[in-house]
């Protein structure tokens, strides 16, 4: 597979081709019941076809946007995916007023909308796109929200270089996007604000020093955390108790990402969770062009 830093690795002169000049709020609530002890698989509901489809503006990597398309997935809703380059300014800013994503617009009920969870409780809550609340709230998982700050150093160690270094994400097709991407996502231990000081030429060859790097011992150190992680889900159909939630919503988002990374191993129920959530949300995994 095509590795948009393999030139790097070696050669100086290959990091001036990149210098090309460069033009949540809190998840729903409600207190988990330790009574319900029920593996609950979710049954989709029939297919909603508005007349004039809902547009989703997303980046395929963003896990925020991965929500929005999970749930109108869940939901069986159909829409269409416009994928926005990671340095396009003018297409969110003309909808929303400013660079953000996802973005929900329907243009026939004049609606065009930012932030995932408001969209979510929009599309759950509004009959046009069938069955109301067959999302359930998301539950107080303490436990997995600490266990996903864990992991945020090592996986943006083990994630960010390999979104532009595939060559393959729509938002990074051309050479600004992943300039941009870049330039706003600094990788550990580099803070924003030290990250900004440095020139395009640092930071490139910070990120491909990264993606040359073996990676064993980070994965030796997430297959651990997934260990630690298949131990506190609830099932393979769900993370919490109750059936599929807002809680399935944010961690499905979160844990895709992990699978354009190559050699990571999955403990069973875990992966079998994942490939649920796949299958019900229509958003394909990234197994097939892992790094």
């Amino acid at each position: 597979m095509r590795c948009f830093f393999s030139p790097l690795l070696l050669f100086a002169s290959s990091v001036r081709a990149f210098q090309v000049p460069l033009g949540q709020r809190s998840l729903m609530r409600a207190p988990m019941t330790a009574t319900v002890a029920e593996t609950v698989p979710f049954s989709k509901p029939e297919r909603v076809i508005p007349e004039v489809l809902p547009n989703v503006y997303v980046y395929d990597h963003c896990p925020f946007c991965v929500r929005v398309r999970f749930a109108l997935g869940v939901k069986n809703i159909k829409h269409n995916i416009r994928f926005m380059a990671n340095d396009d300014v003018p297409t969110p800013t003309a909808l929303v007023g400013k660079k953000i994503a996802p973005i929900f617009e329907w243009p026939s009920a004049d609606i065009c909308m930012a932030e995932s969870l408001d969209i979510i409780s929009l599309v759950d809550s509004d009959e046009r796109f069938g069955p109301t609340g067959v999302i359930l709230p998301a539950t107080d998982r303490a436990d997995i929200k600490a266990w996903q700050k864990s992991v945020q150093g090592l996986l943006r160690i083990l994630q960010r270089p390999r979104y532009v270094a595939t060559g393959l994400l729509p938002e990074f097709q051309q050479l600004d996007g992943r300039q941009a991407f870049i330039m706003n996502h600094p990788l550990p231990p580099y803070e924003k604000a030290e990250w900004k000081e440095m020139g395009a030429e640092e930071r490139l060859s910070i990120y491909a020093e990264t993606m040359a790097k073996d990676p064993a011992d980070e994965i030796e150190e997430l297959n651990r955390k997934l260990v630690e992680l298949d131990d506190i889900i609830f099932s393979q159909y769900h993370c919490s108790p109750g059936g599929l939630s807002y809680d399935d919503i944010d961690l499905f988002a979160r844990l895709r990402s992990i699978t354009i990374i190559k050699d990571v191993i999955w403990p069973s129920k875990l992966r079998a969770y994942m490939d649920g959530m796949s299958e019900l949300g229509d958003i394909p995994l990234y197994d097939e062009m892992a790094l």
